[in-house]
């Protein structure tokens, strides 16, 4: 399994989780960090996480820049989508 699998179904759980906080608890989206750099901060984890796992190993493959933005768009993307579709009044703004 390439590494660009795993992160973009890292970030679909990071986005489910997040949209489900938000209908859950919609307050949660009005305190000084904005949901979504809740997504933000899970693709920087995942990062450093892959970059402190493949210390010894400098040949490994990592995630392109393309992955990068594709995996954070596809949290956005739920984390906006799944509170719509459930009627909350969360805010992501």
């Amino acid at each position: 399994m390439s590494i660009d699998r795993i992160f973009f179904g890292y970030m679909t759980l990071v986005g489910v989780v997040t949209g489900a906080t938000l209908v859950a608890m919609p307050a949660a989206g009005d305190g000084w960090l904005k949901p979504y750099f809740w997504v933000l901060i899970a693709v920087g984890l995942f990062d450093v996480t892959i970059l402190l796992l493949q210390q010894s190993r400098p040949a490994t493959p990592t995630l392109g820049m393309d992955a990068r933005l594709l995996g954070f768009v596809l949290g956005i993307v739920l984390m906006i989508v799944i509170p719509k579709l459930a009627g909350s009044d969360a805010r992501f703004y």
